[in-house]
C-alpha cells in the first residue's frame, strides 16, 4: 500500500462502494441536543438527525480534531503506506481541512492534502478514484491531482424542503426566507467554488425533482460520468430522481445513498441532492 487514501465522513460513501478500497474515514462530530456523536450514515444516525431537525432541536457540527487525523495518518504509515493523500470537504464550509493540515505536520511520511471545495459524493467519488489510481500504482502527487480535479469538476445540486434552516445558518436573510415561505418557494442550490449558493427557485417539490433531472442531464455535457442521488429523510423523492436519471442514462452508474448531519444541519430534512462526477483518466479505460 504505497499510497493511502484518507477522507472525512462528509464524503458519505456507502458501505458497498467503500468496501475493499482501503480508504480511511475520519468522522466529523455531530452535536444533537448537546450530545456529541461521530457522524455516520447508518439508519440510526440518519434518523437521529432527521428527527431532531424536524423537532427544531439544535443540531450542530464540529470538525474532527487534529488528533483524529494524526491517528489515521499514523495507522496508514504503520500499515505500510509510503505517502498519504487526504481529501476533505470544502475549507469554506468547515475547519476540517485545517485539522488535517495540522496533523500532517506531525506525520513522518508525506501527506498530500486536497481541499475538495465540495461535499457529499462530489468528495466521495473523488476519493474512490484516488484509491483506484493508488491501487494501480500511481504516485502520490498524481493521485492527489486526480482527486482534486475530479472533485472540482463535479457538479453538486440540491433541493431543500424549507428555507428556514438556511436562514438559521445565515445562508439567506430573514426577509427573503419569510417571503419564500409565504410563496412556498423551494430553492435549488449548487456548490460553487466551495460554497453553497442559490441557483434557481421552483414552486413545488415535484417541479424541483423534474428540474434537478434536467440540470443533472445538462451537467453531463455528453461526457462519461457517474452520478449520485443523495438525501436526508427524502427517500421517495430521491428514488423518483434516480429512476428518472436511469431512464435517460441507462448505461451510467447511478448511486443512491443518504446524506448526513453536516449537510442536513444547514439544509434540514427532506433535502435531495444530485452529484454528477466526470470519469477521468484510467476510469475511462
Amino acid at each position: 500500500m504505497p499510497v493511502a487514501l484518507v477522507t472525512d465522513s462528509t464524503a458519505y460513501l456507502p458501505s458497498e462502494l467503500l468496501r475493499d478500497t482501503g480508504i480511511t474515514i475520519v468522522p466529523v462530530q455531530v452535536i444533537v441536543g448537546g450530545r456529541a456523536y461521530d457522524e455516520t450514515t447508518d439508519a440510526a444516525g440518519v434518523r437521529r438527525v432527521a428527527d431532531a431537525l424536524r423537532a427544531w432541536q439544535p443540531v450542530t457540527t464540529s470538525r474532527p480534531t487534529p488528533e483524529r487525523f494524526r491517528q489515521a495518518f499514523a495507522a496508514a504509515a504503520a500499515g505500510g503506506a509510503d505517502a498519504i493523500v487526504c481529501a476533505t470537504l470544502s475549507s469554506r464550509m468547515s475547519g476540517t481541512f485545517e485539522s488535517a493540515e495540522l496533523a500532517a505536520k506531525e506525520t513522518d511520511i508525506p501527506v498530500h492534502l486536497v481541499d475538495s471545495r465540495t461535499v457529499g459524493m462530489g468528495l466521495g467519488f473523488a476519493a474512490l478514484a484516488g484509491a483506484e489510481a493508488a491501487a494501480a500504482g500511481a504516485a502520490a502527487q498524481d493521485v492527489a491531482d486526480l482527486v482534486e480535479r475530479k472533485a472540482r469538476e463535479s457538479t453538486s445540486l440540491f433541493y431543500v424542503d424549507t428555507l428556514e434552516y438556511l436562514r438559521r445558518g445565515g445562508r439567506i436573510g430573514a426577509t427573503r426566507a419569510a417571503v419564500g415561505q409565504a410563496l412556498q418557494v423551494k430553492p435549488i442550490l449548487q456548490i460553487l467554488d466551495g460554497e453553497v449558493v442559490p441557483l434557481e427557485r421552483v414552486r413545488t417539490a415535484s417541479k424541483a425533482i423534474a428540474r434537478l433531472t434536467e440540470l443533472a442531464l445538462a451537467a453531463t455535457l455528453g461526457r462519461s460520468v457517474e452520478i449520485a442521488v443523495q438525501h436526508l429523510d427524502g427517500d421517495e423523492r430521491a428514488r423518483d430522481l434516480a429512476e428518472s436519471l436511469i431512464d435517460y442514462l441507462p448505461d451510467t452508474r447511478i448511486v443512491e445513498c443518504p446524506l448526513g448531519a453536516v449537510v442536513g444541519a444547514h439544509t434540514g430534512p427532506g433535502i435531495v441532492a444530485v452529484v454528477v462526477s466526470p470519469l477521468l483518466g484510467h476510469q475511462n479505460s
